[in-house]
């Protein structure tokens, strides 16, 4: 797949929140459905996953797991060829807001005009765990319908139309993560995490009530793994004044 056209290729990110704003708005199944998950976790994992109360949990990592959590953006760009100058562009587009359908039935209907041949792809960092299965559960729970290119039950690895940089970077190392942050630093990137990170996200969704601050961030993720992408293909980055958004 990294050998897909460049106008084949849909680059995404999403950004997550917990459902909620607190944990207290939970009904008491989910509540303790939480309490449940969170204390396996922590079984797991005691270093990592030790909170005082289920509610501390809840506000630091249910925005990551799609049962407790809900996309506020999602963010596409695409590369083209100025028609007139032979430069390569990149074109940013964001669907954000408060109604976690809207944002996901208009990705869908994006998905459904952009994927026209087997040979479309989607990609992203860390695509293949996060990303794609968080937009694919939150659909279904919504009750949206996935499209043919998310239909991926029963499919082969090499038969998944996904280019994941995270794993490309892996050439067949999967000992650790590497951030695209820590990409970004490598490869002399501009940074994507110049304002807030993902960890900000909950505080600027639920309390700031800024979705356009999220949908820019978003979009430079999405930009930070254009560029990442080119570089692991061996080319240049597009030039800053070849960026444009949309959002």
């Amino acid at each position: 797949m990294i050998n897909a056209s460049y106008d084949k290729i849909l680059f995404l990110d999403i950004e997550t929140t917990p459902d909620k704003a607190d944990f207290n708005e939970l009904n008491a199944e989910l509540q303790q459905l939480w309490t449940d998950k969170l204390n396996m976790l922590n079984m797991r994992n005691p270093e990592r996953y030790s909170y005082d109360c289920p509610a501390e949990g809840y506000a630091q990592e249910a925005g990551i797991y799609a049962e407790f959590g809900r996309i506020v953006c999602i963010s596409v760009g695409y590369c083209f060829r100025d028609k007139e100058t032979g430069d390569r562009c990149i074109r940013t587009k964001s669907f954000c807001g408060e109604d976690e359908s809207i944002i996901i039935t208009d990705f869908m209907d994006l998905v459904a005009r952009f994927f026209t041949t087997p040979n479309h792809s989607f990609c992203g960092h860390n695509i293949k765990e996060f990303d794609i299965p968080f937009i694919c559960r939150r659909a279904l729970i919504n009750g949206i319908k996935l499209p043919d290119c998310l239909q991926i039950a029963g499919k082969k690895p090499w038969e998944l139309n996904f280019i994941d940089t995270m794993e490309l970077w892996k050439f067949g190392d999967y000992k650790t993560f590497t951030s695209l942050k820590t990409l970004t630093a490598v490869f002399g990137i501009p940074t994507p995490k110049d304002d807030i990170d993902g960890s900000e996200v909950a505080r600027v969704y639920h309390k700031e009530h800024d979705i356009k601050r999220i949908a820019t961030y978003c979009e430079k993720d999405v930009v930070a793994t254009i560029q990442v992408f080119l570089r692991l293909k061996g080319e240049q980055c597009v030039n800053t004044n070849n960026i444009q958004s949309t959002h």
